[in-house]
């Protein structure tokens, strides 16, 4: 439908990845994988943390409520994607689309803040050590996640609400796999000025602030790493930040690039892979990342297999004897 539509459009058609219909099987298995260890990783993870008291510390309460936006942020995208590569009209009403960009930014700003009180907690854990129980107490945590949520849900209102001075009637093709603004606001037919400076003053704020959060704290970080004498020392904190700072770095990169970098509403397909990146990607890495990087983690995770393990071997024993 390549004609412009004078009447009033309230459903859309996501015309992501239609370029290739041979590759419609290919990319449904790959993209559903994707998803499922996301979903194993990121609940998987909560899971852990929450059973085990030993990692009730502010560290992995983060962590924890981490996970948990990152499935969810896999959930707003995955299931609608995974529907289109084989449904006909590929449709998506227009508050379908609406509380597809919710939660999905819903859970993006929630990220932000929490990977800025994850950069603040390490730093109070490297740089004031004897004061890490004191000032990151499970008050201030409760405090910082919630503000995270609070954010969460504000920041995307706003957006939503500015998208009811809208009207459609232009083409219903979105070049997109998902129902992000941006693309949304090139099919209006009223002048999306207003939206486009709203998406830069907010979602410009939250990354500014939170990125300058992460930043201070790791110039902080890196010097008192520098002032150690002991390599192992020195080796130990630079492990414990390392995959914090790489989840931290394709996150917020990934991100500046959508929505903050210049001209960011006159986009087109080549912005999909990035897209792509910051939805699902991350979300599917960030398990991992903190997994595989941190001695705990694994520690607790062995254990509970064993014990698992050792319940199966009793349970086989009992059922011979």
């Amino acid at each position: 439908m390549t004609e412009d539509n004078l009447s009033l459009t309230t459903e859309f058609i996501l015309i992501g990845f239609t370029n290739h219909p041979e590759l419609t099987t290919l990319l449904f298995l790959v993209f559903l994988t994707i998803y499922l260890i996301t979903m194993v990783g990121n609940l998987g993870l909560v899971a852990l943390i929450v059973t085990e008291h030993r990692l009730h510390t502010p560290m992995y309460i983060f962590l924890g409520n981490l996970a948990l936006m990152d499935s969810f942020c896999s959930s707003a995208i995955t299931p609608k994607m995974l529907q289109n590569f084989f449904s006909k009209d590929r449709m998506i009403s227009l508050y379908e689309c609406m509380a597809q960009f919710y939660f999905l930014c819903l859970a993006e700003t929630a990220d932000c803040f929490l990977l800025a009180a994850m950069a603040y907690d390490r730093y109070v854990a490297i740089c004031k050590p004897l004061q890490h129980h004191t000032m990151m107490s499970q008050k201030l945590c409760i405090q910082m996640t919630a503000g995270a949520y609070t954010a969460g849900n504000i920041h995307p209102a706003i957006h939503v609400g500015f998208l009811f001075r809208l009207t459609f009637c232009r083409s219903r093709q979105i070049n997109h796999f998902f129902c992000d603004v941006l693309p949304l606001y090139r099919l209006s037919c009223v002048d999306p000025f207003i939206n486009q400076l709203m998406i830069l003053i907010f979602a410009g704020s939250v990354l500014v602030f939170t990125i300058t959060i992460v930043i201070i704290s790791y110039l902080f970080i890196l010097f008192t790493i520098f002032k150690m004498k002991s390599k192992e020392g020195k080796g130990k904190a630079l492990s414990t930040c390392a995959s914090h700072f790489l989840s931290v770095s394709i996150f917020y990169g990934s991100l500046l690039f959508m929505y903050v970098r210049p001209n960011s509403g006159n986009k087109d397909d080549k912005d999909i892979p990035v897209a792509i990146f910051y939805t699902l990607v991350i979300p599917l890495l960030n398990p991992f990342i903190y997994s595989l990087r941190n001695k705990e983690v694994i520690n607790t995770t062995k254990k509970i297999w064993r014990r698992i393990y050792d319940t199966r071997k009793q349970i086989l024993s009992n059922m011979h004897n």
